[in-house]
């Protein structure tokens, strides 16, 4: 083995897996770090990746891939994680492995790495990604092989001098991108310990928001966010004023105890802000222009995509399936949204379309009523005539008579 291709964060992890890898294989490490929208974090990963001894370091910027590919096709699809969670995280994993599968082959590279344990998720969503897009790949998980706890991980990065940033090496184990950001281990690790409000970056406090709602009209065109409160934006800057709004209201906190893919619980906080107002306007507006029926296969659909994304299968012809059947109702989801963010709480309190098959003359009760009464009669006992029969069929206690 000559190269090797690191999927490099600049966390704890894969800082200690550059020298790992070159001192156990005798290989060249390439490094390979991708922004999807993490901030400030990748000022300096270049010089720092090639600080400890990588041969190379790309730099690539998905932000706008990742809103484009992955995370709108999942808001319109209703991807919620155990009916919560956006998957901030799950959906940036098969961006990346696509990136380094890229690299690698332009690189003339023997073996991917990651920096994933052997309890999470990601070593699952890189690996079976990777292996979809180059199969037989040789795919090296550092982390997973030395068996570190996240303490002995901070003693020996400490020890070697490693430059990581002071954040990877604290009590949390956090993850970010413009979906939304994780935050895990620590105190967090028992489910009975109240979230401490230092793990919180994006989020105020629901109490100290301010003491006015703010009301978010949000326009949707085919099923994409195009506008806030009248302003059209691009997708990705879109997503980024709503982080900034809903979080001063103190929305998008989620603290749930998650199904991991390899079959444990654990406990996972994350804060997605934009993600949780995007999600409720946009499932609200898709239930006022289909039908009832429609609306129910799509949300049965999603828990099938929600699944393939989070368990690492969205390169495989059943999410291409899904998308297609998604984009097919996206044509009539068209129209704007209104939201009440206030103290934490997302509420939608107003919405309107063009394709609404919400008819005002046909549910009012009030003047213009062009409801036909007398049609229901008839429709109400035709409708229950399959239950009337069987209860005058239904055998009697003690037998027949």
């Amino acid at each position: 083995m000559t190269r090797i291709v690191l999927a490099y964060s600049g966390g704890l992890n894969t800082t200690l897996a550059v020298p790992w890898l070159r001192e156990r294989h005798g290989a060249e490490v390439v490094a390979v770090a991708m922004d999807l929208g993490q901030g400030r974090e990748l000022d300096d990963i270049r010089e720092r990746a090639l600080a400890i001894g990588c041969v190379r370091a790309h730099v690539l910027d998905l932000r706008e891939e990742f809103a484009r590919l992955h995370v709108l096709p999942a808001l319109q699809a209703h991807a919620l994680y155990e009916h919560r969670y956006p998957m901030a995280t799950a959906l940036g994993r098969p961006l990346m492995a696509r990136h380094l599968v890229r690299v690698a082959e332009m690189e003339g590279a023997d073996a991917i790495a990651h920096g994933c344990t052997g309890k999470g998720n990601d070593q699952v969503r890189f690996e079976v990604s990777i292996r979809a897009l180059r199969p037989g790949t040789t795919v090296l998980a550092p982390a997973r092989e030395w068996g570190m706890s996240r303490a002995e991980a901070i003693a020996s990065a400490r020890a070697r001098a490693l430059p990581v940033p002071a954040p990877a090496m604290g009590a949390y184990g956090t993850d970010t991108n413009l979906w939304g950001r994780s935050i895990q281990c620590g105190p967090l690790e028992d489910p009975w310990c109240e979230p401490p409000e230092e793990v919180f970056v994006l989020t105020r406090p629901a109490g100290a928001g301010p003491d006015a709602p703010a009301y978010v009209d949000l326009r949707f065109e085919r099923g994409v966010p195009v506008a806030v409160n009248d302003v059209t934006m691009p997708l990705l800057e879109l997503i980024g004023s709503l982080e900034t709004i809903a979080g001063t209201h103190g929305v998008g906190r989620l603290d749930l105890l998650e199904n991991r893919v390899i079959g444990l619980k654990t406990r996972e906080v994350y804060e997605a802000p934009a993600a949780v107002v995007l999600h409720a306007a946009h499932a609200e507006l898709q239930s006022m222009v289909v039908s009832r029926d429609l609306d129910r296969l799509a949300h049965h659909l999603a828990v099938q995509y929600v699944d393939l994304a989070y368990d690492g299968l969205w390169f495989t012809p059943m999410r291409e399936a899904i998308d297609a059947f998604v984009q097919a109702v996206q044509a009539r989801v068209t129209g704007t949204v209104r939201v009440r963010l206030f103290k934490g709480q997302c509420t939608v309190v107003g919405r309107q379309s063009p394709h609404a098959l919400y008819d005002h003359a046909l549910a009012t009760y009030g003047e213009g009523d062009a409801f036909d009464h007398a049609a229901a009669a008839g429709f109400s006992a035709l409708h229950g005539l399959p239950a009337e029969l069987a209860a005058r069929r239904a055998p009697r206690a003690g037998g027949p008579r």
